[in-house]
């Protein structure tokens, strides 16, 4: 049991606001919103940042459920499930960390967009949202980007990613998100 109280300790002390790991389902989409918007209520923060942390989770979240590979027949059970964080940090930063596992040819595409979207500053984010959003280009999933680009605008920092290989066919994606205040 001391285990259990170690880890409750690093949460705490990482300010870590809320936790979750396991399979990401739309039941579980509206609860994790519930509750981040009362704990944003509590907050004593500027409803601009509220919103701005609300909202970029909203799409970390619908990322996480609408890219899982689960028409793949090759894909296990664990590779179903997903992990998200969010924490704020002592000096009022947001972070809204997120983890999935990612079939190695997505892992190419998704670092070159990643890669595509970090070069570019607030006025290029902009135009290149419309032109995503106007040239009709939609992924099989439904967004053609769209989520990170609007991510990326509103979150006013780089999007910081990795790509950890597991095996041939898969690598685990994390992805931290850090909102400017």
């Amino acid at each position: 049991m001391d285990s259990i109280h170690d880890f409750y300790e690093k949460m705490e002390s990482g300010n870590i606001m809320l936790s979750f790991k396991g399979e990401v389902t739309s039941n579980l989409l509206t609860s994790v919103l519930q509750i981040m918007e009362t704990k944003m209520e509590n907050l004593s923060e500027p409803p601009k940042i509220k919103k701005k942390v609300y909202n970029i989770l909203v799409e970390c979240l619908q990322n996480l459920y609408h890219h899982m590979d689960e028409d793949d027949p090759d894909t296990i059970v664990n590779e179903k499930s997903a992990l998200f964080m969010i924490k704020k940090s002592d000096e009022g930063e947001y972070s809204i960390m997120t983890g999935n596992y990612i079939g190695v040819e997505n892992a190419e595409i998704m670092k070159s967009r990643l890669d595509k979207i970090n070069e570019m500053d607030r006025d290029q984010l902009k135009t290149y949202y419309k032109e995503v959003l106007n040239n009709g280009e939609m992924s099989a999933k439904g967004g053609g980007g769209l989520g990170m680009i609007d991510i990326a605008r509103k979150s006013g920092k780089k999007l910081e990613y990795n790509f950890d290989p597991i095996d041939d066919k898969v690598s685990f994606f994390s992805l931290n998100i850090k909102i400017a205040q």
